[in-house]
């Protein structure tokens, strides 16, 4: 049984955070949807931020095109969903970190465009904590560093409530986005933090999405497995 927080008299929204290892697709998206449905019923809920990895999986967006998945996909290894996000296909796996924000923008901006900056400027913090100077490119959404598409971001918005979020990879194995022309783009390459940060520590980037979270979004976050019963 879910019990939460008793809502306090404070100027900032709060944020259950969930700091997780790594979690299956398939069951990280039935709790995304159920966290959110939950949120568009009762609205009093306080928000929510899932950080995890998954093993090896594809995803596309709702109006993804299959033309940019290279592999033959009754044969493939890997799972392959379909999801509510937007954008093309993407990888996940092992040393990337994703963050799943499930958050009531009518406590922020109804503005799915500054929605979608404010996630490219969590991962922009980020990478300045290890002075890498990520940047954005008009047009396109997602963080890139030095040419090299770092970070891809995906959302889906019900009744102002979010789901689905972005990706940062961290030390992934990056050859899984060989398979795929990641994001639709065929004129850029994807990177990680761990070619320009040697033996970089995913367990400490976790824990700084989550503080760069709560300063971008100016709100409270409070351990989310205590609210589990």
């Amino acid at each position: 049984m879910l019990t939460y927080p008793e809502q306090k008299s404070t100027n900032k929204q709060q944020c259950l955070l969930y700091n997780c290892g790594i979690i299956d697709y398939q069951t990280a998206w039935i709790w995304q949807k159920s966290l959110q449905k939950e949120r568009i019923v009762d609205r009093t809920l306080p928000d929510a931020l899932v950080i995890l990895e998954h093993p090896p999986v594809y995803t596309l967006g709702t109006g993804s095109s299959l033309e940019f998945v290279k592999f033959d996909r009754e044969q493939h290894e890997y799972e392959l969903y379909r999801v509510e996000r937007g954008g093309e296909v993407t990888y996940h796996c092992p040393g990337q970190i994703i963050a799943y924000p499930i958050l009531n923008l009518r406590h922020y901006q109804q503005d799915l465009h500054w929605y979608l900056r404010q996630l490219e400027e969590v991962v922009l913090r980020v990478l300045a904590l290890y002075d890498l100077q990520g940047y954005r490119i008009e047009g396109l959404t997602g963080v890139w560093l030095e040419e090299r598409k770092i970070a891809a971001i995906g959302i889906k918005v019900t009744s102002w409530i979010t789901m689905h979020g972005f990706a940062l990879n961290v030390c992934p194995d990056l050859s899984g986005f060989n398979r795929i022309v990641p994001c639709g783009i065929v004129d850029r390459s994807v990177g990680s933090m761990a070619e320009f940060i040697p033996n970089i520590d995913a367990n400490l980037v976790r824990g700084q999405i989550g503080r760069v979270f709560s300063e971008v979004f100016g709100i409270e976050m409070l351990d989310g497995d205590k609210f589990l019963g």
